[in-house]
């Protein structure tokens, strides 16, 4: 198949405390909450990990998600509490402004300018002023237990363009003005736990289907055939979920229905806090 026209969009989280995590988001991060949705049930394409109950989406990110690297925070009701593998390493963010909100609301500031959220997810913070004309997410780093097996899969077969490259790591993305991917490879095993993660990437409608005859013809994991998600009241999508080696989940989506999908909701932030202060689970 040709190159993919392919998106950076996200990477998924999923939560153990919505308070305090919309605290660390908002407060510490400084990100704003893009839309907001509540579903009844599972998700077709575990986007809530394999809980069949009730759960919450909440986009936050620093700008729109037609332009902006966003973080999805999933909420399954009831779950307070999962099993970290060691896939997910970090995200990086370009912005002193988020040490200093750090300081004021009192939240750790770790080592290398290091900051947890909760469910022990780290975000390593450049001490520099965030950037108005650009994202200031830089990276998404994930594990990785065979680097050239992972550059194989990621550039070889998805087409990730290479951007810079060592003995145990490499940044991979598809544009040079969006957040990147990176690998990084420590020697070990790559565990997942029961908080694994999912990274997205949006490709252009007709290019799903070869994308996903080439991952059977490259003998690859497909974890969810071509499906169409319904989000209630707005715009369905087709997706695709992969595994790479080490099974972190890779959620291609088509682009044209995603960018209606994601427009921002202003209606969002209030729609959270009225469900956050109901919840007693």
């Amino acid at each position: 198949m040709a190159q993919l026209t392919g998106r950076a969009l996200h990477y998924v989280f999923k939560i153990p405390d919505r308070k305090e995590t919309m605290r660390f988001y908002r407060n510490v991060l400084g990100m704003k909450v893009l839309r907001h949705e509540e579903f009844a049930e599972g998700c077709e394409a575990t986007c809530n990990g394999p809980y069949k109950g009730r759960w919450s989406k909440t986009m936050v990110g620093y700008g729109p998600e037609d332009n902006h690297f966003a973080i999805e925070l999933t909420y399954n009701y009831g779950i307070h509490s999962y099993e970290k593998g060691n896939d997910f390493i970090s995200i990086t963010v370009k912005s002193k402004e988020a040490l200093e909100r750090a300081q004021k609301e009192n939240w750790p500031i770790l080592p290398e300018n290091k900051l947890e959220a909760p469910g022990g997810y780290i975000f390593q913070v450049i001490d520099e002023d965030q950037p108005t004309d650009s994202d200031p997410v830089q990276k998404v780093t994930l594990a990785s237990s065979n680097l050239p097996k992972s550059i194989e899969y990621w550039n070889g077969i998805l087409g990730l363009k290479i951007f810079e490259q060592t003995d145990n790591s490499v940044l991979l993305g598809f544009k040079e003005n969006e957040a990147k991917l990176e690998l990084y490879c420590s020697g070990e095993a790559v565990t997942r736990g029961k908080a694994y993660g999912r990274i997205a990437f949006s490709c252009l409608h007709d290019e799903q289907p070869p994308l996903s005859e080439l991952i059977e013809q490259k003998e690859q994991t497909i974890l969810t055939p071509l499906i169409s998600l319904p989000t209630p009241g707005k715009a369905d999508v087709r997706v695709i979920i992969l595994a790479d080696p080490d099974g972190h989940e890779i959620c291609f989506v088509d682009d044209e229905s995603y960018r209606e999908l994601s427009q921002p909701d202003p209606e969002s932030e209030h729609v959270l806090e009225l469900h956050m202060k109901k919840d007693t689970s």
